[in-house]
């Protein structure tokens, strides 16, 4: 299945004396069953048309000043039919040629720190391949997972490849294990899978976590007592040696008996 792909770069020059430069992207690309249009700057996405939906999506961060982009979808109509138009006349000429591949690079990790039965997000990142599309699916416990699964949009990297986030809410319990496979030509038929289970100090610290606080407030408690008795009777040497002697007593009593702390 070909992609066809037409990119254009504009270098932004924001200012001399700083040198500051900015590589902005507009990427249009389709084939048999894919078609994307999304424009980026700095290797991140800007917006990009959904053409399910018929209308553009701003991807900035909420912390980013709201920008519009008038006439960008109905471009990308236009610059979708025209790389249709381009891919039928490239592959009668070149008749279709190998085309050069890269094979992704996979990772998985959470958004957040892992706490059981808290709600957290599974990210598998896929990048480095050439050229897409890449095939990304998430199991659990063995089971595919097919609900609460997001892809994002193929994202150029300087070097020419692409890289995509793909994103799966999860409620970690113990014992859970999660996978995201990662197929693409590259791989020849041998999809890469990466395996990310409920660590076992989430399932085990908070039940380890009462006993050691209590030990701990045991300890500073019986410290406490210890050092009152002992400043006690070097303030009672000097002045009463009577009464010196007689908290001696008491503390030999004291440690005599068997004290059973309770909880």
């Amino acid at each position: 299945m070909e992609l066809y792909l037409a990119i254009l770069t504009l270098t932004v020059f924001l200012s001399t004396d700083a040198q500051l430069e900015h590589d902005d992207f507009l990427i249009t690309g389709c084939s048999e069953t894919e078609k994307e249009s999304m424009y980026a700057s700095d290797e991140e996405e800007i917006w990009h048309a959904d053409f399910n939906q018929k209308t553009g999506v701003v991807t900035l961060p909420d912390f980013a000043d709201p920008i519009s982009f008038p006439g960008f979808y109905e471009g990308s109509v236009a610059n979708l039919e025209a790389c249709k138009a381009n891919l039928a006349s490239l592959i009668k000429v070149y008749k279709s040629p190998p085309e050069e591949m890269e094979p992704p690079e996979t990772s998985i990790y959470t958004r957040n720190d892992v706490q059981l039965t808290v709600e957290n997000t599974l990210i598998c990142h896929v990048t480095g391949f050439f050229p897409p599309p890449v095939n990304v699916s998430f199991a659990k416990n063995n089971v595919i997972v097919t609900e609460g699964v997001n892809l994002t949009q193929y994202r150029p990297r300087s070097d020419g490849s692409f890289h995509v986030f793909a994103y799966l809410k999860i409620t970690p319990e113990e014992g859970d294990v999660y996978s995201c496979t990662v197929n693409h030509r590259a791989l020849q038929g041998q999809p890469q899978t990466k395996i990310w289970s409920v660590p076992v100090a989430a399932a085990v610290l908070p039940s380890v976590g009462p006993a050691v606080f209590c030990g701990v407030g045991l300890t500073l408690g019986l410290l406490g007592v210890a050092t009152g008795l002992f400043f006690l009777i070097k303030a009672t040497t000097t002045d009463t040696p009577d009464m010196a002697k007689n908290i001696k007593h008491l503390m030999q009593w004291t440690q005599s008996k068997k004290v059973s702390p309770r909880f």
